[in-house]
């Protein structure tokens, strides 16, 4: 988009639409600038996570009892392997080794599991930060890392790349929330944080046109999406014009101001 389609489209903000759910948290940003602008801010998911039943899940050829060591990348993951495991009246070995994506994530299996640091494994927030205690029981263990209908392709190939003994299986599905109900509802400024979110918005309004909406993007794979759909893009994290801003609420912020001319 040039500089003069951008000024063109700088209109006052109002109104923002957060396309996910949001904990408490991640939140308080966005009060912010309720607070601050008088904006209104609302949320509503435009995905759903579904589960794989036991019987769909058999048809895949998985017997949980042949993994010793579990990579979990979510805690969706951590919820949905457990409910197989409940469903299937699989009893989870207390010597099973857990490899977590985060700390978050790797405290979350209390849920499920009693806590045991020797056999908990995490990472800060990346796969790189994982890799480590990966390769370190490579040779000792067999893994199985559940997933979504979207895959974990970055993990799949570091795995296969490095000789594992594993396998990769689907046990919850990613969809499309029924949000028809927006239909006649505007919203100056609507946030996408990935490319299934987009994909919702068309599912829900396959004529969807973005007019004087004004679109914010979190990560290249959302931007990529949004541009592949000949939409314009107003906001976008990371940017390299602004290097300094690294939230979505920092970013609408930096665009309220100008836009609103405050």
């Amino acid at each position: 988009m040039s500089s003069v389609e951008a000024k063109e489209r700088l209109k006052r903000v109002e109104s923002i639409l957060v396309t996910q759910m949001t904990t408490k948290n991640n939140k308080a940003p966005y009060d912010r600038l309720v607070e601050k602008y008088g904006i209104k801010v609302d949320y509503r998911p435009f995905t759903e996570v579904r589960p794989v039943s036991a019987k769909e899940f058999r048809k895949q050829k998985v017997k949980l009892e042949e993994y010793s060591a579990i990579i979990f990348t979510s805690k969706s993951a951590i919820d949905h392997y457990f409910r197989l495991c409940e469903e299937m009246r699989y009893k989870v070995p207390a010597e099973t080794k857990y490899f977590c994506l985060s700390e978050a994530i790797a405290l979350y299996l209390q849920k499920h599991t009693t806590y045991r640091k020797r056999r908990v494994f995490f990472g800060k927030r990346t796969l790189q930060d994982l890799k480590p205690y990966l390769l370190k029981h490579k040779k000792k263990e067999t893994f199985l890392l559940p997933s979504s209908n979207l895959g974990k392709k970055a993990y799949e190939t570091f795995l296969e790349a490095e000789g594992f003994n594993f396998v990769v299986s689907e046990m919850y599905l990613a969809a499309s929330s029924d949000i028809s109900d927006l239909e006649d509802v505007f919203y100056d400024i609507l946030v996408f944080f990935s490319p299934l979110s987009l994909d919702s918005l068309y599912d829900n309004f396959p004529d969807f046109k973005q007019n004087n909406t004004r679109i914010a993007v979190y990560g290249n794979s959302t931007a990529k999406a949004i541009e592949a759909k000949g939409l314009y893009i107003d906001i976008k994290v990371p940017n390299p014009e602004f290097p300094k801003i690294r939230s979505m609420a920092e970013a609408i912020e930096h665009y309220i101001k100008e836009a609103n001319d405050l």
